[in-house]
């Protein structure tokens, strides 16, 4: 009982601390009475009176940023894609690469689970994954021992959202927008919750319509022959996306509960790709063209389920965990390359080169965890655990021309291949608070099996490696207003499953991928100091290095006069990088957040292209957002963003830009809300893009429909204290993140 009422005036001094710290000074601050605890598992509920705040938007909580999606007026109708593209220190670049403070090699996770995703799945996934449906977006540069050693650049955890106490209750949303085409979504979320039985599920659905023009001018030297290639095309996309998730969580007693859970996803793309692509011996004199009709399916489904136990062995924070997680994949991409050949006066040249190819793609993941946390002293725990994960791909690539209105399997370009990983890992974790200082060690061994088959080429290759990855964090508080932090991990990124295979991927005819069997994994030794003052000013300075540096690379072919896409390792990238963050509240109705990163890259390699290759740049993102409280029910956002030229590798990127607006009111005693939002107002987002290596020329121009008016209804229902769904710490997650559709 006394430890009851301990836990009960705990939770309301922090709630009063955390109104003191998000509001001035000169705020009013509400209290309440505490009303009796009822659930065994130590849930504390306030009622009769409540005290609300609302969160900041940012926040800062140790080695963690957080941002708070669902106060934010432009998640609503947006993706998880478009709002993590818009998370303090983040940058996604056109090909959906996702990097942290200048840094590449981020591992994404849903609730606490890494999605073991490839960056072309991944952002299938994100972009599947409804706005609305997020709680907050976590940012950890250098994470504990605890997670897995994946994710050079750190991690990103995408909580959902969860609803706390006995009764039902649910939301249903209704949305539509418009940019160049419509779009629109609905949802609908359920919770139910009585005596020891806690049940949840949701499902989303979205259709949206949009575009993305590529323009690719280069030239092409071959001896003493120059070619210029000029190619302007449009793809029309189609998403038809269903999201669902579903569990149930029962509480044994009052130690120890069960939970099982399942979601996934089912998507439908169809693509519309058209371009012209001018030829000729002179950059303006063109004397030859192809026309290049595209149109192209895409499936994707995935389900990922998740048995977890959780013991709490004593009141002093000693338990236990273990999930068993198994997922599946699919996708299959099918594509009809029709391309017709022109002379320079619009007349056919020769007969028409008409191929086709299907990606079907298969991964199955098995994963097995513990967890167990031990407290050793007053405030003092030691963490340790395990994992073992499993993963298998199958990609059968299959490639077909059109001869004589047959199509015939062309052998020489199919290819099946077949990739097999195991991963057994072991960590321990020592924390340890001090008065004003606050110690964490960890240490943490993953050794790795892996077998890449090539059944057509007759390849393989296996690896065993075994490595130890150390992690340190120490905070220091001086005074009130003054507190610092050093952290120091090591971590590892592994080639993706698709990266590893060696055929050819064709994007068009002059374009296409190719897999690199022999990819090593690149490693990461990242340092971390942080300075925080009064709650109102964050800063870190940051130094990473990582060696075998995997590396998205541009190169032309002169013989074949054909531009290749190709993951390779470098030998190193050297990163670092400044963050200033600055959230202040100007007055009881203004709010806002600034922060600015700046960052230096340096790339280097002692052959690329026959030559040794280095490339660097001073890079610097400005983000700033203003929330408008203009009364009790109506609110108004801006997020304006700007992002300096910057090198990615082996191509260079000119500065990217753009203003976001949105406007929310309520209704009914907040249960019902009417959001409208805007991104990229002023229509500036799009990547221009040019070669880092000097014997190359080209230059791209990348612009995806990125001005979109939303207009998002919602409504809750039923009652507003429904118990916490349990947060399931799955191990699946950074196998998920490597699975890469083609």
């Amino acid at each position: 009982m006394k430890g009851t009422i301990r836990k009960c005036f705990f939770l309301i001094i922090s709630t009063l601390l955390f109104i003191s710290n998000t509001y001035s000074q000169n705020e009013e601050k509400t209290a309440g009475k505490v009303a009796d605890t009822t659930s065994n598992l130590a849930e504390q509920q306030l009622s009769t009176v409540s005290v609300t705040a609302k969160k900041p938007l940012i926040q800062r909580k140790g080695n963690k940023v957080i941002l708070n999606v669902a106060n934010s007026i432009l998640a609503t109708g947006n993706s998880a894609f478009d709002i993590l593209s818009k998370a303090p220190g983040v940058t996604v670049d056109s090909e959906g690469n996702i990097s942290l403070k200048g840094r590449r090699g981020v591992s994404i996770m849903l609730n606490g689970k890494l999605t073991y995703l490839s960056t072309e799945q991944l952002t299938v996934l994100l972009r599947s994954t409804p706005g609305n449906s997020i709680e907050s977006i976590e940012m950890m540069s250098n994470p504990s021992a605890k997670y897995d050693a994946t994710g050079s650049a750190g991690i990103i955890n995408i909580k959902l959202k969860k609803n706390q106490s006995d009764g039902t209750n649910g939301t249903i949303t209704a949305g539509s927008g418009y940019g160049k085409y419509y779009k629109y979504n609905g949802g609908l979320m359920l919770n139910h919750s009585v005596n020891k039985v806690k049940f949840f599920g949701d499902y989303n659905y979205s259709e949206n319509k949009d575009f993305q023009d590529l323009n690719v001018n280069r030239s092409n030297t071959s001896g003493v022959e120059q070619t210029y290639f000029n190619q302007k095309g449009r793809e029309v996309y189609l998403h038809k996306d269903n999201t669902y998730r579903a569990g149930i969580d029962y509480y044994l007693n009052d130690k120890s509960a069960l939970g099982f859970s399942m979601n996934g996803s089912f998507k439908n793309v169809n693509v519309n790709s058209e371009n012209r692509t001018l030829m000729g011996n002179k950059p303006i004199a063109y004397d030859s063209s192809v026309v290049a009709i595209n149109p192209g399916s895409s499936k994707y489904t995935d389900q990922t389920y998740n048995l977890n136990y959780k013991f709490t062995i004593d009141t002093l924070g000693q338990e236990f965990n273990a999930d068993v997680d198994y997922a599946h994949f699919y996708s299959n991409n099918k594509t009809v390359y029709n391309n017709y050949f022109y002379n320079a006066f619009g007349n056919p040249l020769r007969a028409p080169l008409i191929y086709r190819n299907a990606t079907p793609s298969n991964v199955n993941i098995l994963v097995g965890k513990v967890d167990y946390t031990l407290p050793l002293a007053s405030k003092m725990k030691l963490e340790a655990g395990a994992k073992n994960s499993y993963v298998r791909t199958d990609n059968d690539f299959k490639f077909e021309n059109l001869q004589n209105n047959t199509w015939n399997n062309d052998t020489s370009r199919s290819n099946r291949f077949i990739y097999k990983e195991q991963v057994s890992a072991a960590y321990i974790n020592l924390h340890k608070e001090y008065k004003s200082t606050t110690i964490q060690v960890g240490l943490r061994a993953e050794f790795t099996h892996s077998e890449g088959n090539s059944l057509t080429e007759k390849l393989m290759v296996k690896r065993n490696y075994l490595d130890l990855f150390p992690s340190i964090l120490i905070n220091h508080t001086f005074t009130p207003n003054h507190e610092i932090g050093i952290s120091y991990s090591r971590r590892i990124d592994r080639p993706d499953y698709q990266s590893l295979n060696p055929f050819l991927f064709f994007s068009d005819l002059y374009t296409y991928n190719q897999g690199n069997p022999f990819l090593n994994p690149q490693y990461t030794n990242a340092f971390e100091f942080s300075y925080g003052y009064k709650k109102i000013l964050n800063a870190t300075l940051g130094y990473s290095v990582t060696r075998d540096v995997i590396t998205t690379t541009l190169l032309t072919d002169s013989v074949k006069k054909t531009l290749l896409i190709k993951d390779q390792n470098m030998a190193n990238e050297k990163t670092v990088n400044l963050n200033v963050s600055a959230p202040l509240t100007l007055s009881k109705w203004w709010s806002t957040n600034n922060e600015v990163t700046l960052y230096h890259t340096n790339y280097s390699t002692p052959e690329l292209m026959g030559v040794p290759f280095k490339s660097n740049k001073f890079t610097w993102l400005v983000n700033t957002t203003q929330t408008f409280q203009l009364n009790q029910t109506l609110s108004a956002e801006l997020i304006a963003s700007y992002q300096s030229a910057q090198i990615y590798g082996t191509y260079k990127v000119k500065p990217i830009y753009g203003v976001d607006m949105g406007l929310s009111k309520s209704f009914f005693d907040n249960k019902m809300n009417l959001k409208l939002a805007a991104t990229d107002v002023f229509n500036q987002r799009k990547a221009n893009i040019s070669s880092a290596i000097k014997q190359q020329d080209y230059k791209l121009y990348q612009k995806p429909e990125t001005r979109v008016f939303r207009l998002t209804f919602t409504y809750n229902f039923g009652s507003k204290l429904i118990r916490a769904v349990r947060e399931r710490v799955n191990g699946s997650s950074a196998e998920q993140n490597r699975v890469k559709s083609n």
